[in-house]
């Protein structure tokens, strides 16, 4: 691994007390040196990236407050979030989870992109939108950037608008009309050479990687919050769609603290 700088911050770092194992309270810099996830990604015969998906919820099981998942988390959360952008090749996310949290360039700050390079990944991830049929609105500040880098994973055989100003690469793949995320997940790994995703949902999106065999972790903020309300079509939770069958089993890497957050660490077992 190489050195990774950690002079940052004028502000005052967030840190981490593991729980499980036990541990000193550490900077979420280097709390995420030790995930290994490059490391990961090459350990096995993986003919597509090593996905991790990486979510928040409240302690009763809600996904978002007002449509957003913000109002959940805290200070740690989101330094953990941009912190993990740091670590790998791409960044993925549903269409609705790109509209509804109004995406933009992810990694801008030049302390991020130094530890992007020292890690020998590019100065920002590529970030892969995925829309089935391409229900994307061109108004979104990521696709208006000229300096923003986008791989759109879609089944449609369309394009958008001229108006969007990112660079572009499609990434099309389609069986019997829907979009096939095992075969689009192998393209973005041998054509683009994402060898790393973290995939920040939304609920749908989840469900799908999971009951394609796709994901390899899961990343687990417990906000100590309750959300209350009815359960709706419109209270979101991480997994949302059918019923996985069988569920996806979890086996428990670690668990860290900050301030009543539990941010949980499983890897996703294989059917058995």
């Amino acid at each position: 691994m190489p050195s990774i700088p950690h002079d940052t911050p004028s502000e005052p770092f967030v840190a981490l007390r593991g729980l499980l194992p036990p541990g000193t309270p550490v900077e979420v810099e280097r709390f995420v040196d030790g995930l290994d996830l490059a490391e990961r990604a090459t350990a096995g015969p993986l003919s597509r990236p090593y996905l991790v998906l990486n979510m928040i919820s409240s302690t009763d099981g809600r996904a978002t407050l007002g449509g957003r998942s913000g109002p959940l988390g805290g200070p740690a959360d989101s330094e953990l979030l941009h912190a993990l952008r740091t670590t790998v090749d791409a960044v993925m996310a549903g269409a609705g989870t790109v509209r509804a949290e109004r995406y933009s360039r992810l990694v801008c700050e030049e302390h991020d992109r130094e530890i992007r390079r020292a890690r020998g990944l590019s100065e920002e991830p590529l970030v892969c939108v995925v829309s089935g049929r391409l229900a994307l609105d061109e108004g979104i500040p990521l696709l208006a950037d000229p300096q923003a880098r986008v791989a759109i994973v879609t089944a449609s055989q369309a394009s958008l608008p001229l108006e969007c100003r990112a660079r572009i690469d499609y990434v099309r793949a389609a069986r019997d009309g829907a979009l096939d995320l095992a075969a689009a997940m192998g393209e973005l790994r041998e054509r683009l050479n994402v060898q790393t995703v973290l995939c920040e949902g939304g609920p749908h999106l989840n469900s799908n990687l999971l009951a394609a065999g796709l994901v390899d972790e899961l990343f687990l903020t417990l906000s100590p919050k309750l959300a209350g309300g009815d359960v709706t079509s419109e209270t979101l939770r991480i997994l949302s769609g059918p019923e996985l069958d069988p569920p996806a089993a979890l086996e428990l890497l670690g668990v860290s603290e900050h301030e009543s957050y539990l941010f949980l660490r499983y890897r996703v077992l294989a059917p058995s």
